[in-house]
């Protein structure tokens, strides 16, 4: 009982830590986030002061690198403008932020199960995902859950509530879909490579259930999941083993239980369609595109025709392009683009060096982890579709790759032990 209320409060913070939200009885200015950094700096501090010694890896050192340079870069376009829009020059204090944050994730793993690795970590991000769907679904039906949550938790809820979007606890808009997108297309390549999943058809059937659920209900709090639904399954259709001419047993079993877990969330989803109108309302949003393609014979969306009609907006001068205007607050130039905002804020200069940064990071991890290459190269990719719709970024999860036991020298000391805590 107990190794169970251990392993729902580690849900509990990944969720603070891949969610951050404030609460209505703090600062407005501190959130969970920067919280965890401060227990994870703690604790680094004190592994250090344990062993004697700093280190880190290379890797690690290349990419607070490039947050510096960038953060640098920020600070010269704000400089040379004379703006005191500061957006982008503290970056580097947000990378350490999520760097720190994510070591207290990992040594907290590690506290419980004794090593902090991919399959562990895919597990708890999609058991938080799969939990802030439901949370969004009850949030949304449930009138006093609802009052519960706003009473406790400052997340913006008023403007959700005013464009009557779903949201859970600290998931809401396109930071939620985008955290969506990168957890399905974890799970995915967790089912397909880790042989210990492939061997447990429990692990397989869950794992199925949180992705369908992320799938369905995460595109209704965000349509920007779908780039997540899409990549996955075209890494499913890749690498599960189904679609080879010999196929073995594991990925036949594989593809029955991803068959039969299909069939159920799309026939629930359709009998909740028609006989639940919030459900419907719900849906109409998350698959817009498809219902227009259906019934239209034409793709698209309001967010996307908004995009492509009034917010591809670029520098109107050579100064600006090349180092920006020093402006990205306030949505000063009136676009949501990720790749007009970098640029119109720190010039081309400023966003060769931001898109390098996650170049790298999935290059290193490439190397460093040849099993997953291609998650990491569809990871790059995911990065500049992002771009297209939000300005936002995805170290969030590199940061927890930097911090697994494959990539960090340190451990937590001896005395942070499960029986420590339990006694």
């Amino acid at each position: 009982m107990m190794r169970i209320l251990f392993y729902f409060l580690i849900g509990i913070m990944v969720s603070f830590y891949l969610f951050p939200v404030g609460f209505t009885f703090l600062p407005s200015s501190i959130n969970t986030k920067m919280l965890l950094a401060l227990l994870g700096g703690a604790i680094f501090g004190y592994n250090t002061i344990q062993r004697r010694n700093f280190s880190v890896s290379r890797g690690i050192l290349g990419a607070i690198g490039f947050a510096v340079f960038f953060s640098l870069i920020c600070f010269v376009a704000t400089d040379i403008n004379h703006t005191s829009d500061y957006a982008y020059v503290g970056y580097v204090g947000s990378f350490f932020t999520w760097l720190a944050s994510a070591y207290a994730i990992c040594v907290l793993i590690k506290v419980m199960h004794g090593e902090t690795s991919f399959r562990l970590l895919v597990l708890y991000l999609a058991g938080v995902c799969f939990t802030q769907c439901v949370l969004a679904l009850l949030i949304d039906n449930i009138e006093s859950f609802k009052i519960l949550v706003d009473s406790y938790v400052n997340q913006g809820q008023e403007f959700y509530n005013e464009v009557d979007r779903l949201y859970g606890i600290g998931a809401a808009l396109d930071s939620a879909g985008i955290r969506f997108a990168v957890v399905l297309l974890l799970i995915v390549a967790l089912i397909c490579h880790e042989q210990s999943v492939r061997k447990s058809t429990g692990s397989i059937v869950l794992l199925l259930l949180a992705f369908f659920t992320i799938a369905i209900v995460g595109n209704a709090i965000s349509r920007t999941t779908i780039i997540g639904v899409v990549s996955a399954m075209l890494y499913f259709i890749f690498f599960s083993g189904l679609f080879r001419l010999n196929i073995r047993f594991s990925a036949l079993r594989l593809g029955i239980w991803f068959g039969i877990t299909l069939f159920v969330a799309v026939g629930l989803s359709t009998f909740l369609y028609y006989t639940n109108d919030e459900f419907h309302n719900h849906m109409r949003f998350a698959f817009e595109g498809f219902f227009n393609l259906v019934e239209k014979g034409e793709w698209s969306t309001g967010s996307t025709d908004k995009l492509n009609r009034e917010m591809w907006i670029w520098p109107q001068d050579t100064k600006t392009w090349i180092i920006g205007s020093g402006l990205f607050d306030s949505f000063i130039y009136g676009t949501d683009i990720g790749y007009c905002r970098f640029i119109l804020y720190c010039g081309l200069i400023g966003f060769s060096v931001f898109a390098a940064f996650f170049v790298y990071n999935g290059l290193f991890f490439m190397h460093r982890w040849p099993k997953y290459a291609m998650v990491f190269l569809v990871f790059i990719v995911m990065t500049f579709v992002f771009w297209i719709k939000v300005a936002t970024d995805i170290f969030f999860i590199y940061a927890l790759f930097y911090c697994l036991d494959e990539f960090i020298n340190e451990k937590a000391p001896e005395p942070l032990t499960y029986k420590t805590f339990a006694a």
